[in-house]
């Protein structure tokens, strides 16, 4: 956890505000394999990480909800009857988003200041939405004791994303930020919302996440786009989801879909067999044949869902040529974002500098390398 930040986060709300908040912190996450799987209620398995943001949080003396966002140094001001989503609001609408959907159930909250700030890379894929709604709705449950559980606050946040940011995630980036296990990742069933921890021993090798700092456009059209394919297909199969699905099942109706769509699908029901299988190997300690899932995954994840982009085969292409590295794959939504690397420890200096040196030759731009632990979930400092 970064101490620094926490202390820079209380520093600036008491300048401001010259009161004692409550401090929480909310984890953004990794996902070590299943991407796109959540929305069809599938499986992931997800872990989250040493990075996050911080949100201190009190009552207001006055009329008014006042936030400031340290990081970017800008701030909102609102009253607490009139809450409705911000055109362009970027940050501000997942913090009204959250005050929504709390006084949709019939909950009251009174006017309140916050101020929060993070280590999460900004669009590097680890959620940093996620751990913002989920840092924002426990802070209320705590301060306005409302007594929601930790998955109705996952809810909340999940719903803050759809309703007022307009773009329809699945479950796994707030419940990995809620309920992350330090030293474990999650076999989350995204339909049960139940969630299996699964101890990680690395042995002699560490997760890298490379950054292509890079975030191509359309990327929430994208997203809604092939979640729209999936309902689709899963329609035609009729079946709830596409995690009901077999690849015989898919095949039968091949036919009626075009290939990009019957490829996609087909993506959905392999990563989906492929998470499960992730989990088994964790457990075996077999990290080689992990590896190569991860592999599989990026290609599944290039070639059959679309949702890759040049910096990002770039880098894996890379992880593929180093024996040092046992497995690779894009991580998040796609179209940018960060690499997951299986690396050995001791080849870590090496990689990094030949390939920091490498990917600017090739793009005229830096990436960036982030080093992440496993964390617990959402709690109060």
């Amino acid at each position: 956890m970064n101490f620094e930040l926490i202390q820079n986060i209380k520093a600036a709300f008491q300048l401001n505000f010259n009161e004692q908040p409550i401090v929480v912190f909310a984890p953004g996450r990794i996902n070590i394999i299943g991407e796109h799987t959540d929305y069809n209620e599938g499986f992931v398995l997800p872990a989250a990480i040493d990075k996050g943001i911080v949100a201190a949080i009190s009552k207001s003396d006055t009329q008014t909800c006042t936030i400031l966002a340290l990081d970017l140094n800008e701030s909102y001001q609102f009253h607490i009857d009139k809450v409705s989503a911000i055109p362009n609001g970027n940050w501000r609408n997942y913090i009204i988003g959250v005050v929504g959907e709390i006084k949709k159930r019939g909950l009251e909250i009174a006017p309140f200041n916050l101020v929060f700030g993070g280590d999460i890379p900004n669009g590097a894929g680890l959620s940093s939405s996620a751990a913002l709604e989920n840092s924002v709705v426990f802070g209320f449950n705590e301060l306005f004791d409302l007594g929601l559980t930790k998955t109705e606050m996952t809810l909340i946040s999940q719903q803050a994303e759809h309703n007022y940011v307009g773009v329809r995630c699945g479950i796994m980036d707030q419940y990995t930020s809620m309920f992350g296990v330090e030293n474990h990742a999650l076999l989350l069933d995204c339909r049960t919302q139940e969630a299996t921890p699964v101890h990680i021993d690395f042995k002699s090798y560490e997760l890298l996440l490379i950054n292509t700092n890079v975030s191509h456009s359309l990327v929430d059209a994208a997203y809604n786009e092939r979640r729209q394919v999936c309902e689709k297909v899963a329609s035609l199969l009729q079946v709830q989801a596409l995690r009901d699905a077999t690849e015989a099942d898919l095949h039968k109706i091949k036919e009626n879909l075009s290939e990009a769509d019957y490829q996609k699908a087909l993506y959905i029901i392999q990563e989906n067999n492929r998470v499960q299988k992730a989990a088994q190997l964790i457990r075996e300690n077999n990290l080689e044949e992990l590896g190569e899932l991860l592999f599989a995954a990026h290609s599944g994840a290039q070639h059959q869902f679309k949702i890759s982009c040049d910096e990002l085969d770039f880098l894996v292409n890379k992880a593929k040529e180093n024996p040092q590295i046992i497995g690779a794959r894009m991580m998040g939504g796609g179209f940018g974002g960060c690499t997951i690397n299986l690396i050995k420890k001791d080849a870590l200096e090496q990689f990094t500098r030949d390939i920091s040196r490498a990917y600017l030759e090739a793009f005229n731009h830096h990436c960036s390398f982030y080093f992440v632990k496993l964390s617990q979930g959402t709690h109060l400092i």
